[in-house]
């Protein structure tokens, strides 16, 4: 007997006992639709593979990315965003209503089967990058329902879905997965027609993540130093003391990253130390 039915089984027990059960889980606990299930089956892809999500505001849609067997990530479906709020650029403080941009791990302590919102995930904003630069604001979530002041609302329908993909991602061993939130796609007619817009720079920053997922199909590791995202880096020092707000130490890229070479905001090591170059 498979894990979801004796999960639900227990639920529906324990709800049995105190309330009554009418024949269906809480909704935290409900299976994937079958829909899903079915385009998973098509696609060769495993229930409890680890995710990753993708978020495009200006085409206001949410892909759900899962592991394959050959080890990388494959789309799995995109759904329509319901509803964002603010324009396009990343939240900076409370109450701007800034949908958040950037790269965000959720863990499962982030998952709220309680949510006033059908269902629903903390997004962990601010993160060390929004840190960095002193940017405020709390519970921003990917959520249900069709209303905004600063979340990704998907409707209860899409949101239940996206909740039991990750839900059977963290029981099959994945201890937290990644969300990329994009201004847009970005790709060089996007970037070149945003070229003089005030987040540019921050953009042109993020898609460096973008460009290696896109790729390699592999989840980029993401870490903060200088105050910006560097990706697929090995440190000189560990890591635990990088500082967002500080100067990168030394570092090289990873032997698997699409683009090698000097990486913006710190030192970066050759083969031979005496070779190291300072990025511009």
């Amino acid at each position: 007997m498979n894990r979801p039915f004796l999960r639900i089984a227990a639920a529906c027990a324990l709800s049995a006992a105190l309330f009554g059960c009418a024949n269906e889980p809480p909704k935290h606990l409900r299976p994937l639709s079958y829909q899903m299930q079915v385009e998973m089956k098509l696609k060769s892809l495993e229930l409890d593979a680890p995710i990753l999500l993708r978020i495009y505001k200006q085409e206001s849609e949410l892909e759900v990315w899962k592991r394959g067997p050959s080890g990388q990530f494959a789309l799995l479906k995109t759904f329509p965003i319901c509803k964002w709020s603010g324009e396009l650029g990343p939240k900076i403080k409370q109450g701007d209503r800034q949908a958040p941009e950037g790269f965000y791990t959720i863990r499962p302590a982030q998952m709220n089967p309680l949510s006033s919102y059908y269902l629903s995930f903390n997004l962990g904003f601010p993160n060390a990058y929004d840190q960095a630069y002193g940017r405020t604001g709390k519970h921003l979530m990917v959520h249900g329902a069709c209303s905004s002041a600063g979340c990704y609302s998907m409707t209860d329908e899409y949101i239940a879905d996206i909740y039991a993909l990750a839900r059977e991602a963290f029981d099959g061993g994945q201890p937290e997965f990644q969300v990329q939130a994009f201004p847009f796609r970005m790709t060089d007619e996007n970037m070149a027609a945003h070229r003089d817009h005030q987040w540019y720079d921050f953009w042109r920053n993020l898609k460096e993540g973008s460009d290696y997922f896109e790729a390699t199909l592999q989840q980029p590791k993401v870490n903060v130093c200088g105050k910006r995202y560097v990706f697929n880096a090995s440190f000189a020092v560990p890591e635990d003391r990088i500082a967002a707000d500080r100067p990168c130490p030394p570092y090289v890229p990873l032997e698997d990253t699409a683009q090698a070479g000097p990486q913006p905001g710190g030192t970066v090591l050759a083969s031979n130390p005496a070779h190291a170059v300072q990025a511009r």
